[in-house]
């Protein structure tokens, strides 16, 4: 297959290697500063899956550079305030047989991308295993808590399609489903994202200190317990009846094989970079303000990493 990925961070790095390893034709689009190493050294993959390394058929900075007019297969895998702009970029690629697959952090992706591509061309992917960038094209696959799971959220792909995708993700190594569920599981890793990722970045504390202290603990507990007041006011339904019986599978499921991660918006905030607060918490807050449901403690929650963004960033 001929596959686009759009964004060599860590995850993007992961899926262009195995997916090359695989036979696949992969072309890349990174950074500027990592496109040079990425074509004299390829991109590299360490950590619990093994050692791997692979050379891309093209690298690209800029999407405007790329010579193919069509690909089979496009993974994105930037920022969520990106979203928009690269499907905008993106949209004279998507053929016929093409699929996106957006394989991102928070909610609203699937919208913002389908501002420009069909929605019926779009699949979602759940991605819940952990990697870091070591260096440019260098990235180190840390824990796994399950499969990626692969989704139509409207339901306008076939589930023997969605199978097939789900197959070939499998061969390359990394371990994928289909599910006629997708935003259940989208809005699983978002509830978890938004208790974790965030008072990680704010406290610099792995995901089981903050789960083991009491004071997080609680501030835990109550994020969560205004995000399922939300999702019961939206009617949106996930695989727990209520907030008790999500923080019991969190407590003793979730956190266990993550207690030792670190969160991905400390990294950004520590770069330099934006962080991704306004597509996770800050989705939150703003469906809860169109629904007239308080949530205080998230609303504080978005504040305190979007000043801490803003006095990294000013440095």
């Amino acid at each position: 297959m001929k596959v686009l990925v759009i964004g060599l961070g860590a995850l993007g790095t992961v899926y262009s290697c195995f997916l090359s390893l695989a036979g696949h034709e992969v072309t890349g689009v990174g950074r500027p500063a990592a496109i040079n190493r990425i074509r004299r050294d390829g991109v590299m993959v360490t950590g619990i899956w093994g050692e791997h390394r692979a050379e891309l058929n093209c690298v690209v900075s800029e999407i405007s550079e790329l010579v193919s007019d069509q690909f089979d297969m496009i993974i994105v895998t930037v920022k969520s305030f990106s979203t928009e702009e690269i499907a905008q970029d993106i949209s004279r690629f998507v053929g016929e047989k093409t699929h996106v697959f957006l394989l991102q952090n928070g909610y609203g992706n699937f919208e913002s991308a389908a501002n420009y591509i069909s929605e019926d061309k779009i699949l979602l992917g759940r991605v819940i295993f952990g990697a870091e960038l070591v260096a440019a094209g260098e990235s180190m696959v840390t824990v796994i808590a399950d499969d990626v799971v692969l989704g139509s959220p409207k339901n306008l792909i076939s589930y023997e399609l969605l199978e097939e995708y789900a197959v070939i993700f499998n061969k390359a190594g990394i371990p994928t489903k289909a599910s006629h569920e997708i935003m259940k599981y989208i809005w699983g890793k978002i509830i978890y994202n938004s208790a974790l990722n965030s008072l990680g970045a704010i406290f610099e504390v792995s995901y089981g200190q903050l789960a083991d202290e009491p004071f997080t603990r609680d501030l835990i507990n109550k994020i969560i317990r205004e995000i399922f007041d939300v999702l019961a006011a939206r009617h949106i339904e996930t695989f727990w009846p209520d907030a008790q019986s999500y923080l019991e599978n969190f407590y003793a499921n979730l956190i266990p094989p993550t207690s030792a991660h670190h969160a991905s918006m400390l990294q950004d905030i520590q770069s330099g970079r934006r962080t991704e607060i306004e597509y996770l918490s800050g989705a939150v807050v703003k469906l809860a303000r169109e629904s007239g449901i308080p949530v205080p403690v998230n609303e504080v929650i978005v504040s305190m990493v979007m000043a801490k963004e803003h006095f990294n960033y000013h440095r």
